[in-house]
Protein backbone atom coordinates (compact mmCIF):
# COMPACT_ATOMS: atom_id res chain seq x y z
CA UNK A 1 0.00 0.00 0.00
CA UNK A 2 1.64 3.28 -1.04
CA UNK A 3 2.10 6.02 1.51
CA UNK A 4 -0.05 8.94 0.35
CA UNK A 5 0.13 11.09 3.50
CA UNK A 6 2.58 13.93 2.72
CA UNK A 7 3.18 14.67 6.41
CA UNK A 8 4.03 11.01 7.07
CA UNK A 9 6.27 10.84 3.99
CA UNK A 10 8.16 13.97 5.05
CA UNK A 11 8.62 12.67 8.60
CA UNK A 12 9.92 9.30 7.39
CA UNK A 13 12.33 11.05 5.05
CA UNK A 14 13.55 13.28 7.91
CA UNK A 15 14.03 10.29 10.26
CA UNK A 16 15.94 8.37 7.56
CA UNK A 17 18.19 11.38 6.90
CA UNK A 18 18.85 11.82 10.64
CA UNK A 19 19.74 8.14 11.07
CA UNK A 20 22.13 8.27 8.10
CA UNK A 21 23.74 11.50 9.40
CA UNK A 22 24.26 9.70 12.73
CA UNK A 23 26.12 6.98 10.84
CA UNK A 24 23.46 4.27 11.10
CA UNK A 25 22.77 1.73 8.39
CA UNK A 26 19.05 1.18 7.83
CA UNK A 27 18.48 -2.53 7.15
CA UNK A 28 14.74 -2.16 6.60
CA UNK A 29 12.20 0.65 6.48
CA UNK A 30 8.43 0.13 6.61
CA UNK A 31 6.34 3.32 6.37
CA UNK A 32 3.21 1.39 5.35
CA UNK A 33 1.90 0.33 8.75
CA UNK A 34 -1.58 1.78 9.41
CA UNK A 35 -0.34 3.19 12.75
CA UNK A 36 2.90 4.66 11.33
CA UNK A 37 5.95 2.48 10.69
CA UNK A 38 9.51 1.65 11.63
CA UNK A 39 13.19 1.53 10.71
CA UNK A 40 15.40 -1.48 11.51
CA UNK A 41 19.06 -0.57 12.17
CA UNK A 42 22.03 -2.84 11.45
CA UNK A 43 22.39 -5.13 14.46
CA UNK A 44 26.18 -4.61 14.48
CA UNK A 45 25.47 -0.98 15.44
CA UNK A 46 23.54 -1.84 18.62
CA UNK A 47 26.08 -0.19 20.95
CA UNK A 48 26.28 2.98 18.85
CA UNK A 49 22.46 3.02 18.79
CA UNK A 50 22.38 2.66 22.59
CA UNK A 51 24.98 5.42 22.92
CA UNK A 52 22.87 7.76 20.78
CA UNK A 53 19.37 6.96 22.02
CA UNK A 54 19.75 5.29 25.43
CA UNK A 55 22.37 7.47 27.11
CA UNK A 56 25.22 5.01 26.59
CA UNK A 57 23.41 2.02 28.10
CA UNK A 58 25.82 -0.92 27.74
CA UNK A 59 24.32 -3.40 25.32
CA UNK A 60 26.29 -6.27 26.87
CA UNK A 61 24.12 -5.83 29.97
CA UNK A 62 20.99 -6.14 27.79
CA UNK A 63 21.88 -9.35 26.00
CA UNK A 64 19.65 -12.27 26.90
CA UNK A 65 20.42 -14.73 24.09
CA UNK A 66 23.27 -12.78 22.52
CA UNK A 67 21.30 -10.83 19.90
CA UNK A 68 19.85 -7.34 19.99
CA UNK A 69 17.89 -5.56 17.26
CA UNK A 70 17.74 -1.74 17.27
CA UNK A 71 14.70 -0.06 15.72
CA UNK A 72 13.01 3.32 15.46
CA UNK A 73 9.20 3.29 15.80
CA UNK A 74 7.11 6.12 14.37
CA UNK A 75 3.51 6.34 15.61
CA UNK A 76 0.90 8.61 14.04
CA UNK A 77 -1.31 10.96 16.06
CA UNK A 78 -4.37 9.22 17.51
CA UNK A 79 -3.30 5.75 16.27
CA UNK A 80 -2.63 2.64 18.33
CA UNK A 81 -0.45 -0.37 17.72
CA UNK A 82 -2.09 -3.66 18.57
CA UNK A 83 -2.48 -4.77 22.20
CA UNK A 84 0.23 -7.42 21.97
CA UNK A 85 2.98 -9.50 23.46
CA UNK A 86 5.90 -11.62 22.26
CA UNK A 87 7.16 -15.16 22.93
CA UNK A 88 10.78 -14.60 21.86
CA UNK A 89 11.72 -11.08 22.88
CA UNK A 90 11.72 -8.42 25.54
CA UNK A 91 11.90 -4.75 24.53
CA UNK A 92 13.26 -1.45 25.78
CA UNK A 93 11.70 1.79 24.50
CA UNK A 94 13.07 5.33 24.81
CA UNK A 95 10.91 8.28 23.76
CA UNK A 96 12.73 10.42 21.17
CA UNK A 97 9.81 12.64 20.12
CA UNK A 98 6.59 12.80 22.05
CA UNK A 99 4.83 12.54 24.28
CA UNK A 100 3.44 9.08 23.47
CA UNK A 101 1.00 6.84 25.29
CA UNK A 102 1.92 3.39 26.58
CA UNK A 103 -0.30 0.75 28.18
CA UNK A 104 1.08 -2.40 29.83
CA UNK A 105 -0.38 -5.35 31.72
CA UNK A 106 0.50 -8.84 32.87
CA UNK A 107 -2.86 -10.06 31.56
CA UNK A 108 -4.94 -9.68 28.39
CA UNK A 109 -6.86 -6.85 30.11
CA UNK A 110 -5.38 -3.57 28.86
CA UNK A 111 -4.16 -1.25 31.58
CA UNK A 112 -4.39 2.52 31.70
CA UNK A 113 -2.59 4.47 28.96
CA UNK A 114 0.21 6.46 30.57
CA UNK A 115 1.90 9.41 28.90
CA UNK A 116 5.67 9.13 28.43
CA UNK A 117 7.69 12.26 27.72
CA UNK A 118 10.83 12.70 25.62
CA UNK A 119 13.74 10.98 27.38
CA UNK A 120 11.57 8.57 29.36
CA UNK A 121 12.22 4.83 29.05
CA UNK A 122 10.10 1.73 29.54
CA UNK A 123 11.28 -1.87 29.83
CA UNK A 124 8.88 -4.55 28.57
CA UNK A 125 9.45 -8.14 29.68
CA UNK A 126 8.94 -11.15 27.43
CA UNK A 127 5.21 -11.94 27.49
CA UNK A 128 4.19 -8.58 28.99
CA UNK A 129 1.19 -7.12 27.18
CA UNK A 130 1.81 -3.65 25.75
CA UNK A 131 0.52 -1.05 23.36
CA UNK A 132 2.04 2.13 21.95
CA UNK A 133 -0.43 4.97 21.39
CA UNK A 134 0.03 8.11 19.32
CA UNK A 135 -1.22 11.17 21.18
CA UNK A 136 -1.73 14.68 19.74
CA UNK A 137 1.39 14.70 17.51
CA UNK A 138 3.68 12.17 15.84
CA UNK A 139 5.70 10.10 18.29
CA UNK A 140 9.12 8.56 17.74
CA UNK A 141 10.68 5.87 19.91
CA UNK A 142 14.02 4.15 19.90
CA UNK A 143 13.53 0.45 20.57
CA UNK A 144 15.90 -2.41 21.26
CA UNK A 145 14.63 -5.96 20.88
CA UNK A 146 16.24 -8.32 23.35
CA UNK A 147 16.02 -11.74 21.70
CA UNK A 148 15.27 -14.40 24.32
CA UNK A 149 15.72 -17.50 22.12
CA UNK A 150 19.17 -17.77 20.53
CA UNK A 151 18.08 -20.58 18.20
CA UNK A 152 14.90 -18.82 17.02
CA UNK A 153 15.36 -15.03 17.19
CA UNK A 154 12.29 -12.84 17.26
CA UNK A 155 10.92 -11.29 14.09
CA UNK A 156 7.83 -9.40 12.94
CA UNK A 157 5.85 -12.69 13.12
CA UNK A 158 6.53 -12.92 16.88
CA UNK A 159 3.51 -10.79 17.69
CA UNK A 160 0.52 -12.19 19.54
CA UNK A 161 -2.26 -9.65 19.00
CA UNK A 162 -4.81 -9.66 21.80
CA UNK A 163 -6.70 -6.72 20.22
CA UNK A 164 -6.04 -4.79 17.03
CA UNK A 165 -7.78 -1.71 15.61
CA UNK A 166 -6.86 -2.83 12.07
CA UNK A 167 -8.26 -6.37 12.12
CA UNK A 168 -4.89 -8.10 11.81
Amino acid sequence: MPNTDPQKSALFQKVAETLKQQGFTIDKEDPTRPWGGFFVIDEAQAQEFANTYFGGLLVDSLRISGRLSPKILVVAPHQRLSWQYHHRRAEIWQVVQGPVGVATSETDEQGEVKSLQVGERIILRQGERHRLVGLKDWGILAEIWQHTDADNPSDEDDIVRVQDDFGR
